[in-house]
């Protein structure tokens, strides 16, 4: 009688001991497949990166007229807006949340590029090159900027920055006049998330 309930405590324990260390994989398994989490952690929209890479078609060039390539960035992160050269106060306030979402980024900044996108050949006021040197001013065609970048609802792709992935991928749209706060932490996620660029 003694040793059945010896064998019998001894498997309660064992079977403790099983639960005890399964518990954390059935947690997690419950909580992926199960429960679902509806938060999402990310402020910018996720965008199938297989389906945006950078178009061929661009027609891009320099200020100055000479071919340029948004490829030629290929290998590090491309933080991209896009609009005409008679940039207003959101086009500035863009270029100017670039600017400061890159230098946030500390010692990560290195692996971004700004690059803006120009979208008609009229030409650009001197003192707003010289306020954001150090972003790349393209040129290109309006009709395949419009057709390669998606854009929300109600919205135009020069309401929007976008991150396109060192693969040369389209991958985040954040939404128009976007919280700089929010999208620094979207940023910093991505680096330090990618093993590339």
């Amino acid at each position: 009688m003694e040793k059945n309930d010896q064998q019998r405590k001894g498997r309660w324990k064992l079977f403790a001991v099983i639960a005890i260390c399964a518990s954390p994989l059935i947690a997690s398994y419950l909580s992926y497949y199960v429960i679902k989490p509806e938060g999402r952690t990310n402020y910018g929209a996720l965008i199938d990166p297989r389906a945006y890479p950078i178009p061929a078609a661009l027609g891009t060039a320099v200020i100055d007229g000479k071919p340029a390539q948004l490829n030629d960035y290929q290998g590090k992160w491309i933080m991209l807006q896009v609009g005409n050269a008679d940039c207003q106060e959101a086009c500035r306030k863009q270029l100017h949340n670039m600017r400061q979402l890159r230098l946030a980024q500390g010692k990560d900044m290195d692996r971004i590029e700004r690059v803006w996108l120009v979208t008609d050949d009229k030409p650009l006021e001197t003192m707003l090159m010289r306020e954001y040197d150090g972003t790349h001013m393209l040129r290109a065609s309006a009709d395949a900027v419009k057709a390669w970048l998606p854009a929300d609802t109600g919205t135009v792709p020069a309401d929007h920055i976008y991150m396109i992935d060192p693969l040369g991928n389209l991958m985040m749209r954040f939404p128009k006049d976007a919280d700089p706060n929010k999208m620094k932490k979207d940023i910093a996620k991505l680096l330090k998330a990618s093993r590339i660029g």
